[in-house]
């Protein structure tokens, strides 16, 4: 439990300093809170923000991490402090569990191991585990952190009663459309006039208490046949499931809530991946397609619903997603800088004998190919760690880099028309947002959360100077100036504000968790809360 409790407080007091503006320098931290007074040993202090703390302590005592969050969620609505506290202590059991049962057989393949790899979750959260709703044996089967594994549960309804779409000649669904996929993946022909569509176990229950549903099942339009077909392993999203004998991911709706927000999908999220393909397809991004052919999406090209006809969904849906080529040479971020038990993480493992040049690929061959789509298109990507996939060699170096999230798109407004007269719409399913806002976001997602994520794990793993390492961001985003500047109406702003800025926006995680804003469904422009902070690059 010790190992999960430091975690905890660590990620807390990271999450705390930067939302309250408390500078950490290397020695004594002590700050007061209301009546108490927090101290803890600055064994790591980091321009990132990835502090390493130890000896932390609430009033000369050691506290738990939700007696902790309590304490500094001072001023905070008495119901969302106690519930954050309550998921604090959620997360604490469940990483000790993660990390009691870390030998546990996984699923194969180095893609599915980095999935699997995110023991401690978030570092910059302080419920980075909180699985709402999970009970002991749920959490072993649906955790990719234990190897879950598990048959998906399907549903078969009356056609009528269900949407699709998809992209016509999509390679990944192999000449099939949406529905007849669904009966292939199923393994189970579907009577005369009925769709199957497939939930994630934990949903396919819940959703039979919702009245919707079981109005429909009570009618007999819908019928639950309950687990069909292949076991399916969870990524880290848990939502996701892959299987490596399966040209396809599915992405399932999941009403639990995973740090933020319930992760169940929106009509508008469904049609997004489907929108973000054809323009795609459309070559809407030839330049940046060009300039960084290393560099993809992952197409998420069909869908299937059951809304009953209407403009809702009732938590039975799924987004077919592709498997890239050569799945097993992309590792996401977040599994690479993920702390191990008894060792260093994979990412100073692959970057030990040329941090600085892994650095530089890294912003070469992912960050600068996002910077030039956002500068040609507009589309901003929210491509946070878990969503950011790196292509690697066998020795772990950098040979491209991928984004996958058909709910992750922002469009800056100032290029909606143009966007629009690609696709002949009269309005996009992109999150379309002012320019400043997007420009926001990337900040955050793009430069904090994902980039100097990379610089941070290798400077606090002690595998290179962070400064050192800071630099090498700054010369590569310098160099990458002229071609972002060709690639759209002031393509260069965002990085010469990354450069030049004394502050940059950055996502404030407990301050969000603490107003109970679920991000999914919140409006764009308070999405989340944001504050400004010193610029690390400067």
């Amino acid at each position: 439990m010790s190992t999960a409790v430091d975690a905890h407080l660590n990620a807390i007091l990271r999450c705390y300093t930067r939302e309250s503006s408390i500078p950490v320098t290397t020695g004594l931290l002590t700050f007061d809170v209301g009546a108490s007074t927090v101290t803890a040993r600055v064994r790591h202090a980091s321009r990132t923000g990835l502090h390493q703390f130890t000896d932390v302590l609430l009033d000369g005592v050691a506290p738990a991490p939700e007696e902790l969050v309590r304490v500094l969620a001072v001023g905070a609505d008495p119901a969302e402090a106690e519930d954050l506290a309550a998921r604090t202590a959620e997360s604490v059991r469940n990483v000790a569990r993660f990390v009691e049962q870390a030998d546990v057989e996984r699923g194969p393949g180095r893609f599915l191991e980095f999935e699997q790899a995110l023991l401690f979750g978030h570092l910059n959260h302080p419920a980075p585990k909180s699985r709402d709703g999970l009970s002991g044996d749920e959490l072993a089967a649906y955790s990719p952190e234990l190897g879950g594994r598990f048959a998906l549960h399907w549903f078969e309804a009356d056609a009528e009663l269900v949407s699709s779409d998809q992209v016509a000649g999509a390679p990944s669904l192999r000449g099939l459309d949406a529905v007849q996929l669904m009966g292939a993946l199923a393994g189970i022909t579907p009577s005369a006039g009925r769709v199957l569509i497939p939930a994630h176990p934990w949903q396919a229950t819940a959703v039979l208490h919702r009245p919707r549903v079981a109005d429909l099942i009570d009618s007999g339009r819908v019928k639950a046949l309950g687990p069909q077909g292949t076991q399916w392993y969870p990524t880290s999203s848990l939502r996701t499931v892959f299987h490596p004998e399966v040209p396809v991911m599915l992405k399932l709706s999941l009403g639990l809530r995973i740090t933020n927000s319930r992760r169940e999908s929106t009509p508008t999220e469904l049609r997004r991946g489907l929108e973000i393909n054809r323009l795609l397809d459309a070559a809407y991004n030839a330049g940046t397609a060009t300039a960084h052919p290393r560099f993809g999406i992952v197409r998420d090209p069909a869908w299937v619903a059951l809304d009953e006809g209407g403009p809702t969904l009732t938590g039975l849906d799924v987004a077919v997603r592709e498997v890239p080529a050569e799945v097993n040479s992309y590792a996401c971020l977040a599994g690479l800088v993920a702390p191990r038990l008894g060792g260093v993480s994979r990412l100073a493992e692959f970057a030990a004998e040329d941090p600085a040049g892994w650095v530089s690929a890294y912003i070469d061959e992912v960050l600068v190919p996002m910077l030039h789509l956002y500068a040609e298109t507009g589309i901003g990507l929210e491509a946070h760690q878990q969503n950011t996939l790196v292509r690697l060699d066998d020795a772990g170096r950098i040979t491209g880099g991928a984004y996958r999230d058909n709910q992750g798109y922002y469009l800056a407004s100032s290029y909606l028309s143009g966007l629009l007269g690609v696709t002949g719409l009269r309005e996009s399913t992109l999150a379309v947002v002012d320019d400043p806002i997007v420009d926001d976001r990337l900040t955050y997602y793009l430069l904090h959360n994902q980039a100097l994520a990379v610089v941070g794990c290798l400077a606090s793993e002690g595998i290179a100077d962070e400064a050192e390492l800071l630099a090498v961001v700054r010369e590569r985003l310098a160099l990458a100036l002229p071609l972002l500047k060709a690639a759209g109406p002031d393509g260069d702003r965002l990085a010469r504000r990354w450069l030049d800025a004394k502050t940059l926006p950055c996502k404030a995680n407990m301050l969000t968790r603490l107003r109970g804003i679920d991000e999914v469904v919140a409006p764009l422009d308070a999405q989340s809360v944001y504050l400004d902070i010193p610029n690390p690059l400067r």
